[in-house]
């Protein structure tokens, strides 16, 4: 995969700022102010969802062997190749739903209308132009980010490494 979206709970507000800027993205106009006009109103790929003492956006984690492809009756949800994000072709989708309940995340909804699924794209448009996908850029907290597989990988390190520094000092707080 060529990156994936990382969400540090941590910092995450809540805000809600990835959820305007996903629907503004897969809106027809891709302006907000006329966006909102829209006759189909754009709908977000990410959902901000509150638990007791923190928030966590979240979408579609792009699994390696995803179960929305597998069971898709139609082939709608597919990837390019290996290291691109599973996205829908809206003219096969049938609307059965299989997808909606094979997905471990809950992240794949029914569009507006009803007729087809929605999902999380990584705005692989963008990123292929060299930008980051929309809710990432929008959050101000930088709760969500791009990285790729290697530079997660290498923090993980690091922040054990750094854990291990800690408990042979003493200093474990």
């Amino acid at each position: 995969m060529k990156g994936m979206i990382v969400v540090r709970v941590d910092k995450c507000l809540g805000c809600k700022s990835c959820e305007l800027a996903c629907a503004v993205e897969h809106s027809k106009t891709k302006e907000l102010l006329q966006a909102i006009n829209e006759d189909v109103a754009p709908q977000s790929r990410v959902t901000v969802e509150q638990g007791c003492r923190f928030a966590v956006p979240l979408q579609c984690r792009q699994c390696e062997n995803a179960p929305c492809i597998a069971i898709c009756p139609t082939h709608a949800l597919y990837r390019a190749d290996k290291d691109s994000p599973v996205v829908i072709d809206h003219g096969l989708c049938i609307g059965c739903k299989w997808c909606i309940l094979a997905c471990p995340f809950g992240v794949i909804t029914l569009d507006s209308e009803g007729k087809t699924i929605t999902k999380c794209d990584q705005c692989f448009e963008r990123v292929e132009r060299g930008e980051l996908p929309a809710c990432v850029s929008a959050c101000p907290t930088h709760a969500l980010q791009y990285k790729t597989l290697d530079e997660v990988i290498s923090e993980k390190r690091e922040a054990t490494l750094l854990q291990i520094e800690r408990s042979l000092s003493g200093d474990d707080k």
